[in-house]
């Protein structure tokens, strides 16, 4: 076999790139173009290898694999067969330049390094080998169910799309639905007692041409971000006509619906044309436009399929077009102009002409509406949205006001007394001041007002109107134009700075919602709280589709106006207090999308939880079948061999060899009795299910048991057992039985560990009410990083094999102590080794043996030493006797 390539162009140098040849189906030739990719790259003298190519018996398909390095594959067992899968170790040992690999989105037998072979693919990018793949368009995971509801079979084997989109070439291999089928009918797809079955199921036309259609599309979609990434790197701007794109141009108006579904149409005419909308923003956000509106617009926007922009722009044509280039528009829609006649004759072009008279390239549609040539509304309110109390208030200034100065200035006389330009501003300054606090509406009634109590009063002949001086009517009709265009720049100015006090709130506001996001507070009762402290409502809930409350509700105080926003897809949100005003309901939608994304976080956590213990039980229903088999196999087998000897007619045992094969009987079921019972206390404690007796009972009752439990084998190394303290010790709570287990787990493994020579101390202590059993052993000891470790099924940390037990000892011994009462904990020996602390709460003592610990009598001191050796038999290891 050939290995790498040239040093220039060889694997490792770059990261390798990958082809994938995409077809509609199976049998349209994908492994064919692959082969034939694979002789090109050859011939210009590259190292080209075919790692996994599926020809299903196909003689054209086969005849291409002549003059390529075919790979062998790896056999492995799914299912209860042999399959042969991709040999990922050969590939990366032998470092080809190109490696040919036949069906991405497989999945591989279990027992290989990845579960999916574009996992393989990806590691083989990564090591610089250039890889030519194969796909089916069903396989991609995000039309994998657009798929099954076409031909009625789930996808079972998909890959992410993303995948395929970082490939540096994708090529479709592409085959009509009659020319499929006939190629099916002569025999050169599947074997001919198959082909009536597929070509009246999966490879129906319509199926077929469906399948053909996505294909096409998707790569159509590919191709075009390409085209828009090479338009922005080399700065091209005009419209290039590859593909319809129709822009909708929202105004917020009533027409908008109309416009919409308008555009929806045209691009239904031009198939796989895209729809896009557009709404532009003018940076002082006078435009009039309802935010209510926008929303339920785009809503039906994406409903039809289309995407919704938003461009901040004041030369709104200009920012219109600019949008529509930047897209590669080719065609806009805007509604006809609501502009009155009034306003058509001020200013005859309007939006549309001027957007019309700037598209050059771009086709203009202008539609025609009901509310077309109506004019625009006013304001909802005169005062251009203020508070009721000023919209009262500013009237009632527009006319007491100025009858008020007017009496100030006719009692004023002497030094005090001014002149009529003097007077005339003062009206101005009154006429500014109603402005302040009503508006336009109101500064227009005091200009009037101002003005007929200027000419009666203060020009000559005073009280009486004077109309006949033109002088007098032209000063007259300045003063109110001014005092009404002064009041008109006041209240603009005065609603910009509303305005943007109110976006810097909105800002702010904003702004404390993402520092929570990223300082965490993700909890659905925290971001309830502080929706509710934001909008200023007496209470806030959670509701459900079916309208009872849901996790996190705030409760509060009921009130008669409620506002009512939709999370998710069956869950609303209610504030109940003040009615909210529209110009709220923006930062609302920020709260509610949060509030979204937060409750199905929580959701998605609860159920993790759920599904934790399941997995957790799967892990460990899995851990053990991976160790069980041996370990059961081997007393099974030794004392199966011991019967069938000691039952054979064939030899003649004298009676010291039917002692020990009866031995070694008895021994391997002993042993086979200790896997079972660990085996099952493990089941119940992972259940939940041990039943527990819990009484007094004094350690030296127990020890002595424990240690007669413990199996005996050939001698290879006497190991002393020392007990220290025991007799003085007060009785301990726990289960008998129990306690043995625990006791007989730890010794084994102390002594298993122990050098010979070196004996295992037993002591016991009395701390705060509770016993404490040290098994003390001089062996090599844990390191402190694997000591939570030891304790966790089936770990043995590297120092024994399996032939030694399942590693249930330490596990099984910890969850034995902590139904108890207890705890086991590890410590670190002076001097080397390691301890097991058993901590168990001390029962209550009785009138005699308290006395004992009080007087001292009694002795202060057992030693108790039994022989117990070291040997192979005993289950367990470091990790777990």
């Amino acid at each position: 076999m050939a290995r790498g390539g040239d040093v220039t162009d060889g694997p490792g140098s770059r990261p390798g790139r990958l082809k994938v040849f995409l077809g509609a189906a199976p049998g349209v030739g994908k492994t064919y173009r692959m082969l034939d990719e694979g002789r090109r790259r050859a011939a210009r003298g590259k190292n080209v290898v075919v790692a996994f190519a599926e020809c299903h018996g196909r003689p054209s398909t086969e005849a291409m694999l002549g003059g390529l390095e075919v790979l062998p594959r790896v056999t492995r067992r799914r299912g209860g067969s042999d399959v042969s899968e991709l040999d990922l170790d050969l590939v990366l040992e032998l470092r080809p330049q190109v490696v040919l690999i036949d069906e991405l989105a497989h999945t591989n037998a279990p027992g290989g390094r990845h579960t999916k072979r574009w996992q393989d693919i990806e590691e083989l990018l990564g090591a610089g080998i250039d890889v030519v793949a194969t796909l089916n368009i069903q396989h991609l995971d995000s039309l994998s169910d657009v798929v099954e509801k076409i031909t009625g079979l789930p996808q079972y084997e998909t890959v992410p799309d993303e995948v395929v989109r970082r490939a540096d070439q994708i090529e479709l291999v592409d085959l009509t639905a009659e020319g499929l089928r006939r190629r099916m009918a002569h025999g050169n797809v599947f074997p001919p007692e198959k082909v009536d079955a597929a070509l009246s199921h999966y490879f129906r036309v319509g199926n077929l041409t469906a399948l053909r259609e996505l294909a096409l599309l998707w790569v159509a979609g590919r191709v075009d971000e390409a085209l828009r990434k090479y338009r922005d790197e080399h700065n091209i701007g005009r419209v290039w006509e590859t593909r319809e794109r129709v822009v909708v141009a929202l105004t917020g108006g009533p027409e908008g619906a109309t416009l919409i579904r308008r555009a929806a149409r045209i691009v239904d005419r031009s198939s796989g044309g895209d729809l896009l909308a557009v709404h532009i923003t003018r940076s002082d956000d006078l435009s009039g436009s309802s935010p209510a509106a926008l929303a339920e617009q785009r809503q039906l926007l994406e409903s039809l399929g289309g995407s919704y922009h938003s461009v901040v722009g004041d030369d709104v044509p200009a920012a219109l077009l600019d949008f529509a280039r930047a897209q590669n528009a080719t065609q806009l829609v805007i509604g006809a102009s609501r502009r009155g006649r009034l306003r058509r004759v001020l200013a005859p072009r309007g939006v549309g002409e001027t957007v019309d008279g700037l598209s050059g390239d771009i086709d203009v549609h202008t539609v025609t509406h009901e509310h077309a040539g109506q004019g625009r509304r006013w304001p909802a309110a005169p005062g251009g949205g203020l508070p009721r109390a000023r919209r009262v208030a500013g009237p009632v200034a527009g006319l007491v006001l100025p009858l008020l100065l007017t009496l100030a200035l006719r009692v004023s006389s002497g030094p005090l007394a001014l002149n009529l330009t003097s007077e005339a501003l003062l009206f101005l300054l009154t006429v500014l001041g109603v402005a302040c606090i009503g508006g336009v509406f109101s500064a227009l009634l005091a200009s009037v007002t101002t003005s007929l109590l200027l000419n009666y009063y203060f020009l000559p002949p005073v009280g009486h109107f004077t109309f006949a001086e033109a002088n007098i009517v032209v000063a007259q009709a300045a003063f109110t134009i001014v005092a009404v265009t002064v009041a008109a720049i006041v209240d603009r100015s005065l609603r910009l700075s509303r305005r943007a006090a109110r976006a810097t709130a909105e800002a702010e506001t904003l702004t404390s919602l993402a520092g929570g996001i990223l300082r965490g507070d993700r909890a659905v009762s925290v971001l309830l709280e502080r929706t509710r402290e934001t909008f200023g409502m007496d209470s806030i809930e959670l509701r459900s589709g079916r309208g009872e409350p849901e996790l996190g509700a705030v409760s509060g105080p009921v009130s008669e106006h409620e506002t009512k926003v939709a999370i998710g897809e069956d869950s609303v949100l209610v504030l109940s207090g003040r009615r909210l005003p529209a110009s709220e309901h923006r930062v609302l939608t920020a709260f509610a999308a949060h509030l979204t994304a937060a409750v199905e976080r929580a959701r998605l956590a609860e159920a993790a939880a759920e599904v934790e213990p399941v997995k957790a039980a799967n892990r460990m229903r899995t851990a053990l079948l991976a160790a069980v088999g041996h370990d059961l196999r081997t007393p099974l087998a030794g004392c199966w061999a011991a019967v069938s000897s000691l039952r054979s007619q064939e030899v003649d045992f004298s009676p010291e060899d039917q002692e020990e094969l009866l031995a070694t009987a008895e021994e391997s079921l002993a042993r086979l009795s200790r896997l079972v019972d660990n085996l099952l206390d493990m089941s119940r404690l992972q259940a939940g299910a041990l039943t527990l007796r819990l009484e007094p009972i004094a350690l030296t009752e127990v020890l002595p048991t424990a240690l007669d439990t413990l199996p005996d084998s050939p001698p290879q190394a006497l190991v002393h057992v020392v007990t220290q303290g025991l007799e003085t010790t007060p009785d301990v709570l726990a289960d008998p039985p129990l306690l043995e287990r625990v006791i007989a787990n730890l010794v084994s493994n102390a002594v298993r560990h122990s050098p010979a020579g070196r004996p295992v101390t037993i002591g016991a202590s009395v701390l705060s009410g509770r016993v404490e059993l040290r098994v003390i052993d001089r062996g090599p000891g844990i390191q402190l990083a694997h000591w939570e470790k030891a304790f966790e099924p089936f770990q043995r940390l590297g120092d024994t094999d399996n032939t030694t037990g399942l590693g249930l000892g330490l596990a099984l011994s910890r969850g034995l102590t902590e139904a108890m009462g207890g705890t086991l904990t590890p410590e670190e020996t002076p001097g080397g080794g390691l301890t097991m602390v058993v901590s168990l709460p001390s029962a209550p003592l009785s009138a005699d043996v308290l006395d004992v610990f009080q007087t001292g009598r009694g002795a202060d001191r057992c030693v108790t030493e039994a022989w117990i050796t070291s040997h192979r038999g005993i289950e367990g290891s470091r990790g777990a006797p």
